[in-house]
């Protein structure tokens, strides 16, 4: 049912717009305010789908009561009422952000066209929003924990510079998440975001897989391709798990940082790149220089800004609001009721060690949802949850 705020000082005015719409159809409710201050109230109180608003009222004109909805609550298309005189302010008021307006005495099929556009384009900028939400709900950082909010912070500082990050912590904590809100708030985040699993690679093959190669550089090498690193030009390259790659592959990628050059494999030839690069590892890079494992320089190169992801045992307190979170995501990726967390379950659930971090969290919420009961408790994760 489509909620409509009518906001009009005159009591008769509001009589025949709330039965026009009334009658008009049973999926309209209309709540009726006197003047823009207990319009305002109810706006921020609740939930409506459209206004309709009088010009000229006592305490709070029509055009103050249309700042301010588009300040709190822009998704709500407002429709001003206006007598003859307050046209020329009518017509000023769809530069501000009014869906349109209508005169008094109402012309029905005016109005009643005029509410079911409306509401039309309300659905409209609400699926819209619900699209763009999707489209980024698969990186978003879940938490309230000091070391979460650090690391927003420091997102917030850095990703709008080209300096490069080196993000550590152990697998499963979502370093890759870090990597897509600095990607994100950047200003490079209309180009491409590159991943690349360095561990993932062969050692053979990473070369060719970030710089690409020529046709005939080795056996398989049946046409030029081009790299990682050229793919991510004006964008970001996402190097996972650097710790696992080849000495000979971390002496290219320091030239990529040095020179803004890189070769194909097989080739002389240098190709300039525009590429930001960020990067991460579950390894102690500083034991690996020590071993001969990674080279110094380059780390020196990568790691500019550090970031360091805790495990989940760190920052159990925002266990209750991952649970909700991958309830609610799985509930939708499967089509079904979000399932209810009881505290008892929460508080099981806080006393694990989480050796496999968030990770591990989102296998148990899931495994959690198809095999418990309607709510889920403490039995239902003790004896589903595998280690409890």
């Amino acid at each position: 049912m489509a909620k409509i705020l009518l906001i009009e000082d005159e009591a008769s005015i509001r009589r025949v717009l709330n039965k026009i719409l009334s009658e008009e159809s049973k999926e309209y409710e209309v709540t009726e305010a006197e003047d823009g201050l207990e319009g305002m109230e109810l706006v921020k109180n609740e939930d409506f789908d459209l206004i309709l608003c009088d010009i000229k009222m006592p305490k709070m004109d029509g055009v103050e009561v249309l700042e301010a909805v588009k300040k709190v609550k822009p998704e709500i298309p407002v429709v001003m009422i206006s007598g003859h005189g307050d046209l020329d302010t009518a017509v000023n008021t769809m530069k501000i952000g009014a869906f349109d307006y209508i005169s008094k005495p109402p012309d029905l099929n005016r109005l009643l066209n005029t509410v079911r556009n409306a509401l039309d384009r309300k659905e409209l900028v609400v699926e819209n929003t619900r699209l763009k939400k999707k489209v980024s709900k698969n990186y978003q950082m879940i938490g309230e924990s000091d070391a979460i909010k650090h690391i927003k912070e420091m997102i917030e500082k850095v990703a709008h510079t080209d300096a490069r990050v080196l993000i550590t912590g152990p697998n499963g904590t979502g370093k890759e998440l870090v990597a897509h809100w600095l990607h994100q708030k950047s200003d490079r985040s209309k180009g491409p975001m590159v991943e690349v699993n360095c561990a993932a690679i062969p050692s053979e093959l990473i070369e060719s897989e970030l710089f690409g190669h020529v046709k005939g550089a080795f056996t398989s090498a049946n046409k030029d391709r081009a790299g990682k690193f050229e793919a991510a030009n004006k964008g970001t390259i996402f190097l996972d798990e650097i710790g696992d790659m080849s000495l000979s592959a971390q002496a290219k990628v320091l030239r990529a940082l040095q020179e803004n050059k890189i070769s194909r494999v097989g080739s002389d030839k240098d190709i300039k790149v525009d590429v930001r690069v960020i990067a991460a590892t579950n390894k102690d890079l500083k034991k690996e220089i020590e071993e001969n494992n990674f080279r110094e320089d380059l780390y020196h190169r990568l790691a500019v800004i550090l970031i360091e992801v805790p495990p989940l045992k760190e920052r159990k307190e925002d266990i209750p609001l991952l649970v909700d979170y991958f309830s609610d995501k799985i509930a939708q990726e499967q089509g079904t009721n979000k399932k209810h967390f009881t505290e008892e379950a929460i508080k099981v659930l806080k006393e694990n060690e989480w050796r496999g971090n968030i990770r591990e969290l989102r296998n148990v919420v899931e495994r959690l949802i198809i095999l418990g009961g309607n709510e889920i408790t403490d039995e239902d994760v003790k004896l589903f949850g595998s280690r409890f």
